[in-house]
């Protein structure tokens, strides 16, 4: 507690006196520095990008917040920086990535369980105290913060009142169906925001203020009026068309608040979601929603999973009525408040102003990042994203696997480019790996325990990534049932000592010969420069069982460099592969080779070139063991 207290006076005198010596420049969009707007955050849980009327979606009645984009401006190219809830708040209460604040997935986390190939990293269980939150940064400039419902970003000593808001109220996330307080608590919230807002100009009223409203709704488990379930019977969940009526209904209150106080022209006002809709039964629903024409949704790092609702109404009708179509992340929100408020933003930028995204050149040079090393509930696998212009890369953590997708051609990530773009691949994967190292981003180790028919069960039969949307979100309960049942069995697996899966990194590798060496630069990160046949690596390990296993290479080729013949050897069995050209020798494609018999104890395994082809034998990045037998 002392500790955590020290760290967070400090950051305060840093940005005092980064405030005092800051010349801010006033940029179009809100009010001036010399007149600090009010700043009211709306935050739904797992609201999907087209679940609202002015999204695009029918079926849902959101009048409200309809009538909010129409005298804001609304985002359509948002994304959220997680595809899960507690990182993406580490971000919009911040501006600083989740990867640097190492909180990469929902508080406390998902359990270890056999069907992960992978174990996270160790993460932090609240917000760190040395990153300082808005209201924190707020308190420089005067503000008082107040926080409502829903925080997800740790308990005793990490609670709002401990992280620079004034008052906190978070009551009950599911009272219940016919609760006058709202299935999720919405009304409540509601209410409670506009009780501040009346407090605030009553007894602050020379102060500004900064009001965080996190709703619980639409997350599950969904819940709603009887009565208003049966008015949207002909939605595609009317459960979940329902709590998005009812979360509109309470947003109106809380605009219609700020309209009685007389502050609406002098506050900022922003309404986003936490990550993207729920596509997949979750803890006995049906799917809440589809987020077509984007792929898969909450959990995974395609773009159903990650873009979000933002709708910005900025003090005095700046930009209203506008609709920008330009790249920006909720994350961006920090530093636009900050440069409103005039002080300074946070440093290193992880984030960018929202005023940016008027430039010309908006979107075409600045680079995404996602960094997801954890399986989500969803059925989401370990994954890192960039995304650069229409292109983006995801990095599949299991097995080193890239995916590249033109987003701009192809919006719902069908087609997999990364053959037919391999220079482009390598460009990117480099660049990705180079932002995690400057974020210190933590990795991932092999899951001794792991079982492969439990992950098959989860994920060899359907790919839920790709999963369409039935008429009906009931209509999607049956054909899934097995695939939840598997993904919400938490047994750990085997012990240990079966050592169910081994991953040997180029990095760890011990390398013989002339030319042959470990290759650190980020868009290397590999084992290469294999130019004389005679040069060797091998990983030492041990292991406590024999066993038979299953090999998979991750490697690189170059055109024309492939056909070179190579022998994985331990001694006590042996197997050969012939290097395949994947288009650049750091494009990686992950190649299952055949079998090795493996002794217990001490395991030497050896790579050798048999036979070189052509210039190069290969790059490699990392050998691969799943155990079979």
């Amino acid at each position: 507690m002392e500790r955590g207290s020290g760290c967070r006076h400090g950051w305060r005198i840093i940005l005092a006196l980064l405030v005092s010596v800051a010349v801010l420049p006033v940029i179009a969009v809100g009010a001036s520095p010399d007149q600090p707007p009010n700043i009211v955050l709306l935050m739904a849980d797992d609201l999907g990008i087209n679940d609202l009327g002015c999204y695009g979606r029918a079926e849902h009645v959101t009048p409200a917040l309809d009538r909010f984009a129409a005298t804001g401006t609304r985002y359509t190219a948002a994304t959220a920086a997680a595809s899960v809830c507690s990182p993406s708040r580490v971000a919009l209460l911040t501006g600083v990535h989740p990867a640097r604040a190492n909180l990469t997935t929902f508080l406390p986390g998902r359990s270890d369980r056999a069907s992960h190939k992978l174990l996270p990293p160790v993460i932090e269980q609240s917000l760190p105290a040395a990153i300082p939150t808005l209201a924190e940064r707020l308190a420089l400039a005067g503000y008082r913060s107040h926080f409502v419902g829903k925080w997800h970003l740790g308990g005793a000593g990490a609670l709002p009142t401990d992280r620079g808001f004034a008052t906190a109220a978070s009551g009950r996330a599911n009272p219940g169906p016919e609760s006058p307080e709202g299935a999720k608590g919405e009304q409540r919230q509601a209410t409670d925001a506009a009780r501040i807002i009346a407090e605030q100009i009553r007894d602050h009223h020379d102060e500004p203020f900064l009001l965080v409203v996190g709703f619980d709704s639409p997350h599950v488990p969904l819940a709603a009026p009887a009565a208003e379930i049966a008015a949207h019977a002909g939605a595609f969940n009317p459960t979940y068309a329902t709590l998005v009526s009812k979360l509109d209904e309470a947003v109106g209150k809380i605009l219609t608040a700020l309209d009685e106080a007389g502050i609406a022209d002098t506050t900022l006002v922003a309404f986003t979601s936490d990550n993207g809709g729920l596509h997949v039964p979750e803890i006995g629903d049906p799917p809440p929603t589809f987020n077509a024409p984007f792929r898969a949704g909450k959990g995974f790092l395609y773009d159903g999973g990650l873009r979000v609702p933002l709708i910005v109404r900025f003090p005095r009708g700046a930009e209203a009525g506008r609709v920008v179509a330009a790249r920006v992340s909720t994350g961006d929100l920090t530093p636009t408040i900050c440069r409103l408020a005039g002080i300074a933003a946070p440093e290193p930028a992880d984030f960018h102003d929202l005023a940016d995204a008027a430039l010309p050149s908006a979107g075409n040079d600045r680079p995404f990042f996602w960094h997801q090393p954890h399986n989500t509930n969803q059925g989401g696998r370990p994954a890192g994203a960039i995304r650069l212009g229409d292109w983006k890369l995801v990095e599949h953590f299991e097995d080193g696997s890239l995916e590249l997708f033109h987003t701009g051609d192809d919006v719902g990530e069908t087609t997999d480019r990364s053959a037919a773009e391999p220079a482009r691949v390598a460009d990117l994967r480099g660049r990705l790996e180079a932002w995690r190292r400057s974020v210190s981003a933590k990795g991932m180790t092999a899951n001794p325990r792991f079982d492969p028919a439990a992950w098959q069960s989860c994920h060899a039969g359907i790919d839920v990534s790709r999963l369409p949307a039935a008429a009906t979100a009931a209509e999607m309960v049956a054909p899934l049932a097995a695939w939840r049942k598997a993904m919400d069995d938490d047994d750990a697996g085997p012990p240990a000592t079966r050592n169910g899966f081994i991953r040997l990194l180029a990095k760890d590798a011990t390398v013989a010969g002339e030319k042959l060496c470990y290759e650190p630069q980020p868009e290397k990160d590999t084992l290469g420069y294999w130019v004389n046949a005679a040069d060797r690596a091998w990983w030492d390990f041990r292991l406590d069982e024999p066993g038979r296993y299953r090999v998979t290479v991750l490697q690189g080729c170059g055109a024309g460099q492939g056909g070179s013949t190579v022998e994985l050897n331990t001694g006590a069995s042996a197997l050969e592969f012939t290097v395949k050209e994947t288009g650049h020798f750091q494009r990686f494609v992950p190649r299952a080779v055949g079998t090795l018999d493996l002794p217990a104890g001490n395991v030497r395994l050896v790579v050798t070139p048999l036979e070189k082809k052509a210039a190069a034998v290969m790059d490699l990045r990392s050998v691969m063991l799943e155990r079979i037998d």
